[in-house]
């Protein structure tokens, strides 16, 4: 068999960071957006005995854009496209601490064996010892060259993959301990108490990160769903009927709410009624239940609600005449639909803030992950090489999904904030650029323009307005003054993460 190598070492103390990567969420927080899905995770973390499943995407830019495809073509067809391979993997010989390995029950190899070591670094710190013992299969029957060649190819992927997962642990033990949720500083009487977090939209691109976060900072939990509860984490909601009951959110500390119906469709007049309806009832739900609660015991509770750049309005036609050009938080709102829906989205929060809830709203810009939203749709076109902008001089609103998921958990976390608060980077670029950025990481051109007719075939000239030509130069300051440290400032160095893409 083959052995791949892998060392990454870490300014952490060798108990806090084999704490985090056996808590639950860590696998969601360490598999790339670009190599594939997490399907299933261990419920209380690794250990030994557990097993998790994850999805590999085809290897190469070229295997993300196809996954990429397919998911965005899965909204439109009435059957699921899945070009990754199911991966399970069983967790043996752990030693707390030290050690885990995990071993592959199905798979694309013939073998896998992945072994962690923990080790003390002189300086303090923590060096993970990865070695992963492997055999391809029928790479033994091919010509040496060959195999060799496949070889090389396979390791470059892994590369790929383990370089992501070291930035990610970096960046994901410095937020823990921003946040004092490290598990040394989770020990003792002086230990932060940990909070209960209920996520609507748990299940969503964001949703999904922001409880892996949270998990991994010691919180308990809790995801509402609509169906029937399959796990003692779930909580039933129908939003649509009004139905919620308030006793399972009584212990609750923070309700995290993403729910709504998805944007990305052509803009009829029943589209509309969804997108509003679905934010506006389910707001209104959420917010009053908690406010009857607070009123009887008065626990303290935080709300953290979803919204949008939307609340500006589009572009410079769809505001007043003294809107300013950088956009902050106290912006008023704008004239078209979305701006619309976001002031009445954010109004349906108010009866928790009236019962003296804590309440933050996020105004979340275009999300930028291969797994979704309009990365996921402009991938396979810049991939061929046939990408171009999308406008010209219009400011996009950009954010990592790492960086919008982080600055939500952030909300979660910190007692203090409150208020509307702007989800985009600090470095806003204009189509022109984003398009030559795109390119540039992906080493490709960038250079076909994309005909206006496109996005409103797909979304309607308003949805096109209000989607892809939208021009929103929004400011990152307020997040910045809250204390959440951004990890992905400038699009190229966001994209470069998310795709898996070297300089």
């Amino acid at each position: 068999m083959a052995t791949f190598r892998y060392d990454t070492r870490l300014p952490f103390s060798r108990q806090d960071v084999f704490a985090w990567y056996t808590r639950p969420g860590a696998l969601t927080r360490l598999h790339p957006p670009f190599a594939g899905p997490v399907v299933a995770e261990p419920e209380a973390g690794i250990e030994a005995g557990a097993s998790s499943t994850i999805g590999i995407n085809p290897p190469g830019i070229m295997g993300t854009a196809l996954a990429a495809a397919a998911g965005f073509a899965d909204g439109m067809l009435p059957v699921r496209l899945r070009p990754w391979v199911r991966w399970v993997s069983a967790h043996t010989e752990f030693e707390q601490d030290r050690r885990f390995t995990d071993e592959m029950v199905s798979g694309a190899a013939s073998r896998w064996r992945h072994e962690r070591i923990f080790e003390d670094a002189d300086d303090g710190g923590t060096v993970i010892r990865e070695s992963v013992e492997y055999q391809l299969p029928a790479a033994s029957r091919l010509p040496d060259p060959v195999e060799a060649l496949v070889t090389r190819r396979f390791e470059s992927e892994l590369r790929r993959i383990f370089s992501h997962r070291e930035r990610q642990t970096l960046d994901e033990l410095t937020f823990h301990r921003d946040h004092g949720t490290l598990a040394s500083q989770q020990t003792g009487a002086s230990g932060e108490s940990r909070p209960t977090v209920a996520v609507t939209g748990a299940t969503g691109m964001i949703g999904e990160q922001v409880c892996a976060i949270l998990t991994g900072a010691g919180a308990a939990v809790r995801r509402l769903t609509r169906s029937e509860p399959q796990r003692p984490d779930q909580i039933r909601w129908d939003p649509d009927r009004g139905e919620l009951d308030p006793e399972d959110l009584r212990e609750v500390d923070v309700v995290v709410h993403l729910a709504g119906h998805p944007l990305a469709a052509r803009f009829t007049e029943e589209h509309k009624r969804r997108v509003m309806d679905s934010r506006v009832r389910g707001t209104d739900l959420i917010a009053r239940t908690l406010a009857g609660l607070e009123r009887e015991d008065g626990r303290g509770r935080a709300l953290i609600s979803g919204s949008a750049v939307g609340y500006y309005g589009a572009g410079p036609s769809h505001r007043i005449d003294d809107a300013p050009e950088t956009l902050t938080e106290d912006a008023p709102v704008g004239e078209d639909f979305l701006a619309r829906v976001c002031l009445e989205w954010e109004a349906a929060a108010e009866p928790a803030e009236e019962a003296g809830l804590r309440v933050a709203t996020v105004r979340t810009g275009i999300v930028q992950s291969p797994s979704g939203g309009v990365l996921q749709q402009l991938l396979p076109i810049f991939a061929a090489g046939l990408g171009g902008p999308l406008g010209r001089d219009e400011w996009q609103p950009w954010i990592s999904l790492d960086d919008i998921a982080g600055l939500i958990a952030h909300l979660v976390l910190d007692p203090e904030a409150r208020g509307p608060v702007n989800g985009a980077a600090p470095e806003p670029c204009r189509a022109a650029d984003y398009a030559k950025t795109l390119g540039r990481v992906l080493r490709r051109p960038a250079v076909i323009p994309v005909p206006s007719f496109g996005p409103q075939l797909l979304l309607g000239r308003e949805g096109a307005e209000a989607l892809a030509e939208a021009d929103q130069r929004v400011s990152a300051d307020r997040a910045e003054q809250l204390g959440y440290r951004f990890r992905h400032r400038d699009l190229e160095t966001g994209l470069r993460h998310v795709l898996g893409r070297s300089r």
